[in-house]
């Protein structure tokens, strides 16, 4: 019983993770898509929206998740819609 439970737990963790990581990775690489079109330094552009170098970075190499607060003033900062900080580009064929 204990053994059904762990694998379950540790089944479950794992999809989280791997679920979780890739919208991490999605947002840190549009963040870095659309400031870097922007033409301004991750320094520029974390003075725009009210924070540090080392936080625009750890998001753009997928070491920080973020808060809904955070992501709003990103957007805003970009001048895009919230919701295209998400979207996941798709690999030409």
């Amino acid at each position: 019983m204990y053994v059904d439970f762990l694998y379950s737990f540790t089944l479950y963790y794992t999809v989280w993770r791997i679920a979780n990581m890739d919208i991490i990775k999605v947002f840190g690489d549009n963040l870095k898509k659309y400031r870097t079109a922007m033409g301004i330094s991750q320094e520029a552009f974390a003075e725009k929206c009210g924070m540090h170098r080392t936080y625009i970075s750890a998001i753009e190499c997928y070491r920080r998740s973020i808060s809904l607060e955070n992501i709003q003033r990103i957007a805003d900062a970009l001048g895009i819609e919230t919701y295209e900080l998400f979207l996941e580009e798709k690999a030409d064929d």
